[in-house]
């Protein structure tokens, strides 16, 4: 007995310490990029390249912020996905529960046409997305970057296989009261759909985030630029310069890292019961 319970240690040992190391191979990158963020100019260019700036310094985050304009970019961001996150998480919550919920005309078949939607490549749509947002007047404007990502197919799938899991019984019990529609679905359907409400929201605001192509492709006029975009300027200025890069790297990272950490519990739950519901 007491040999099973030492082989049974020793396994959960040698497994816990491959995960460890594990883990420490895929942070040492992220790891690195904040050590060289705070390294003077040129230190990264040795060689062998330091693992631990000589002299830790804030320089390259001012320079960011003071002379290439950072600030203006993280203000286009956020303002850009967290506009997309709130409004796209209305219309995927309601688009969801009325495709899991109410009945209606062609239901089905309009659903399963949306899905066949998913295997279209990102890239043949940018063409007619563009002339669209061009006869709108929306190029080279926050709109243009947010009205392509108001509703996501993934999104509405998402919340339909969740939403499925509502028992009926309940909702008709609800209409017999006199609940109207809306109100059933602020007061009953919205409790119910918070983990997976939470989920979509971190998947949405990192895909608008951290998009590259379609704001580089909309956006003309650079005090307009997201992140990721004027991230990819500034290095064809700064070719360079690796510590500034890597400065503005970090900047990049941490709102959507801190998001995560803040709500990776419900991010968690949502996704273990997402997957148990549907």
């Amino acid at each position: 007995m007491s040999r099973q319970v030492g082989a049974s240690r020793l396994t959960g040992a040698l497994i816990n310490g491959l995960l460890a190391g594990l883990a420490a191979i895929a942070l040492a990158p992220l790891l690195w990029m904040v050590s060289v963020s705070f390294m003077a100019q040129g230190e990264a260019s040795q060689f062998p390249p330091p693992l631990l700036p000589q002299a830790p310094t804030l320089d390259n985050y001012t320079e960011l912020f003071a002379r290439a304009g950072m600030g203006r970019y993280l203000f286009n961001s956020l303002l850009v996905s967290g506009a997309i996150t709130l409004i796209s998480l209305a219309f995927n919550l309601m688009a969801g529960y009325a495709f899991a919920k109410l009945r209606f005309a062609g239901r089905e078949g309009l659903f399963k046409t949306m899905l066949g939607a998913l295997v279209i490549p990102a890239q043949v749509t940018m063409l007619p997305l563009f002339l669209m947002m061009k006869g709108l007047g929306l190029v080279n404007t926050y709109g243009g970057v947010i009205v392509p990502m108001l509703a996501t197919v993934f999104g509405i799938f998402l919340v339909r296989q969740y939403a499925r899991s509502i028992p009926d019984e309940l909702l008709e019990a609800a209409r017999i009261d006199g609940a109207g529609e809306f109100r059933i679905f602020g007061q009953i359907v919205l409790p119910v759909l918070k983990p997976i409400l939470v989920t979509l929201a971190i998947f949405t605001f990192m895909a608008a985030w951290n998009d590259f192509m379609w704001p580089l492709i909309v956006l003309t006029d650079q005090e307009n630029y997201t992140l990721p975009v004027a991230l990819a300027a500034l290095s064809r200025e700064h070719v360079q310069d690796s510590e500034m890069m890597m400065a503005g790297a970090v900047v990049t990272v941490l709102p959507v890292l801190a998001l995560f950490l803040l709500l990776q519990r419900h991010y968690i739950e949502g996704l273990l019961l997402g997957s148990v519901k549907g």
